[in-house]
């Protein structure tokens, strides 16, 4: 049996909300149960938020989608059992019929993907469009809108499946949407925005940009290293960091003296121009 589930991988999305576009007009007007009711104009059941983070000249904006996780042990299900149920294909639907009048379910989500449709009275969510699936459709509408590649979807269990190659080929960098919740959430993701640590090297000497400097960041309490170069202006950038951990970074080129800077990563750290003299 297939067990299905995304990837969000969140460095190729645009923000052109296709995928959310293509939800909405899938689902809108349209029912689709027993897996769906019809939605309103109202009701969107992923949501996509624009992410800025950085300062000054070196600020990045990504685009985080959130909808149902999909849960392996579904805190709404718990709590909802008789209302709320899972397929063996892994995909959790709220029952149209058995859920009507309860709104307390939309609270029932640690993530916050379950919405209220107050005209139809019915707390709704992102149903991988069990519809599709069930008609023998191998995609979701959103899925197969997206231009970017950013969105897969498929069989998890399926080791020849796309999304399961992908998986594999990129385990060191993908996670899931608050693992501490401990529900098992099925959906990947890449590239969660995270602080980063970036700066500009300058020779103090001539006032021009230093490129091809090494560059180390050390994590001051675990020990961790990371290098790299600087480009032909002088900027390197560390991304994908933890929050609020102390850096050491440390700057070496040739003729040059070593220099080293604190930082600590509260949000995402400019360091700006760095001066380095002659040894």
């Amino acid at each position: 049996m297939a067990r299905y589930g995304f990837v969000f991988n969140v460095e190729r999305c645009n923000g052109c909300f296709s995928c959310f576009l293509a939800c909405k007009d899938e689902h809108t007007g349209n029912c689709h149960c027993p897996t769906c009711a019809a939605t309103t104009e109202c009701i969107n059941l992923k949501r996509i938020d624009e992410v800025q983070y950085g300062s000054d000249d070196k600020v990045k904006v990504d685009y985080m989608h959130y909808v149902c996780q999909q849960c392996a042990d579904p805190a709404c299900m718990k709590k909802f059992p008789n209302e709320i149920y899972k397929r063996d294909d892994g995909i959790v639907i709220i029952d149209p019929e058995k859920a009507k009048g309860k709104k307390e379910i939309v609270d029932a989500c640690p993530y916050n993907a379950i919405v209220w449709n107050p005209e139809a009275q019915l707390p709704q969510k992102c149903t991988m469009c069990a519809h599709m699936l069930d008609a023998g459709e191998t995609v979701t509408r959103c899925s197969e809108v997206c231009p970017n590649a950013a969105l897969l979807f498929g069989d998890l269990d399926d080791p020849n499946s796309e999304i399961s190659k992908y998986v594999a080929e990129h385990k060191d960098e993908l996670e899931k949407l608050h693992p501490e919740f401990g529900t098992g959430p099925a959906h990947w993701y890449r590239h969660i925005p995270k602080p980063f640590i970036c700066g500009e090297v300058v020779c103090k000497d001539t006032d021009e940009c230093c490129k091809g400097a090494k560059v180390t960041l050390t994590c001051d309490e675990c020990g961790t290293a990371r290098t790299t170069e600087t480009d032909f202006l002088g900027d390197f950038e560390f991304r994908g960091l933890p929050t609020n951990k102390p850096f050491t970074v440390k700057i070496e080129a040739d003729g040059y003296k070593p220099c080293e800077l604190k930082a600590r990563t509260k949000a995402s750290v400019n360091l700006g121009e760095i001066f380095i003299e002659k040894a």
